[in-house]
């Protein structure tokens, strides 16, 4: 029902215009002054408004109003405004028109006049306002869709990594879900676009969205959207996520940080592709392949009793897992020589490559921010090598805590290490034997016969 705001300084003219909008199914407010319709606006929206040009000030000329309509479109310039007056002239019409009203009325009105100018101000700002919700949507296209056109370029020698890609290329046709896992900096947004450049949605939108980024009470209106009105700041409808996924595919990044309460309708448009915006009862369908990715672990999110298993049943169809740098040895050196490449392009320095005391160091590195902490170690030493070759100490590698054990270990003797790793089990796990043996590949009676051997026994 289009909400109209009425003003006019006459009762009788504000039940007249009461009685017959209402028959025509307008939702009606009304005001007796300017300021009270200065108010309105400023707690209400509507679709159109009609006032009255004549107040307490006179009785003919229509300065009031004027200075109202002019009021009126300084505070919304998009607001339809129809004035209306008995005592009409051109010249009247025409400032009125001037000043930026739709519309002009002529008391005593007509009905039908009067009703086809309302109804077609309600169509034209209608109108208005989805060409504003289209130019917000294909901006949030132009954010949110990656570049579909051409396939990402991975870098890997590995055989961690080539069962990766084998395996993307096995379900990237396909419109299964796929959860991939993985350290942080691993690479899952790549892998993510690489799975929608194969598939048969490659020329649909692929919509990102950073569960992690998002407080929780934004959440439910970035994936499905609003209606206008359905809280506080809801000053117009949102298109969500998977509205402008329709199609193509949806990458939900952090899934083990959508809040449970909304778990259970993410299930429900993963099992029907049906949803309804916050503030509205239209149930809307779309069809859309879910990607998701976490560095948590959900099957012990699920035992906490924090992630549904039943949602995770429908986000794992297919899960990969991506290996960290450090379990990736064979590709550090091809992926540090591609970094360079896109680096020394990108910031136009003459670095030709690396010393062989460079890749030793960066293949001793225990990289806990896997490639995208090489990508950074890279840029930052082509900006910083003073010559045409990267060298480790252009590099400012710091010896990580799992480095610094490992030169450690390499000066004991082997029952030394040994004693070493169990007590640092031990600790991890405060003392609970049987989780350390599990850790160390040991039964538990040959890591008791070990405790015993090295006195650590309690």
């Amino acid at each position: 029902m289009p909400r109209i705001l009425i003003a006019d300084d006459q009762a009788d003219v504000l039940a007249a215009l009461s009685l017959l909008l209402k028959g025509e199914r307008f939702q009606i407010e009304s005001a007796s002054s300017p300021e009270g319709v200065l108010k309105a606006i400023d707690t209400h929206e509507f679709d159109v408004i009609l006032i009255d040009l004549n107040y307490a000030r006179d009785t003919t000329s229509g300065s009031e109003g004027l200075d109202l309509l002019s009021r009126i479109r300084a505070a919304d310039p998009s607001l339809p405004v129809v004035v209306m007056t008995a005592w009409g002239s051109v010249d009247l019409a025409v400032e009125a028109m001037r000043r930026g009203a739709r519309d002009f009325i002529q008391k005593p009105w007509d009905n039908a006049r009067l009703l086809a100018v309302l109804r077609t101000q309600v169509e034209l700002g209608e109108a208005l306002r989805r060409g504003k919700r289209l130019e917000a949507e294909n901006i949030a296209l132009r954010d949110s869709v990656s570049e579909t056109s051409e396939m990402p370029q991975i870098v890997a020698d590995s055989p961690a990594m080539k069962s990766v890609l084998n395996l993307v290329q096995r379900i990237g046709p396909a419109d299964a879900n796929v959860l991939i896992t993985g350290e942080n900096g691993t690479g899952k947004e790549v892998i993510t676009r690489l799975l929608h450049s194969i598939s048969s949605r490659r020329d649909k939108p692929l919509i990102s969205l950073n569960a992690g980024a998002l407080a929780e009470g934004v959440f439910e209106s970035e994936l499905f959207g609003h209606v206008r009105g359905a809280f506080t700041d809801a000053k117009s409808d949102r298109v969500g996520r998977f509205e402008l996924a329709d199609g193509g595919t949806l990458f939900l990044d952090e899934i083990g940080n959508v809040p449970l309460n909304l778990q259970a309708k993410l299930l429900r448009v993963l099992e029907t592709g049906e949803f309804e915006r916050v503030g509205s009862s239209k149930t809307q369908k779309v069809n859309v392949r879910l990607l998701s990715a976490t560095n948590a672990d959900l099957h012990a999110e699920v035992g906490q009793g924090r992630f549904r298993q039943d949602l995770l049943f429908r986000l794992n169809t297919v899960e990969i897992r991506l290996p960290p740098l450090r379990d990736r040895l064979e590709d550090i050196s091809v992926l540090a020589e591609h970094f360079l490449k896109l680096h020394r392009e990108r910031y136009r320095r003459p670095i030709m490559g690396f010393t062989p005391e460079a890749l030793d160091a960066l293949r001793q590195h225990m990289w806990p921010g896997n490639v995208r902490e090489l990508d950074h170690v890279i840029e930052r030493a082509v900006l910083m090598s003073p010559g045409n070759i990267v060298t480790a100490f252009d590099l400012a590698l710091e010896a990580t805590p799992d480095a610094r054990l490992s030169a450690r270990l390499e000066e004991m003797s082997l029952e030394d290490a040994e004693r070493l790793l169990i007590k640092k089990a031990l600790a991890r796990f405060e003392g609970n034997a049987n989780r350390a043996a599990e850790a160390l590949g040991l039964s538990r009676s040959a890591l008791y016969r070990r405790l015993q051997k090295y006195g650590l026994g309690s």
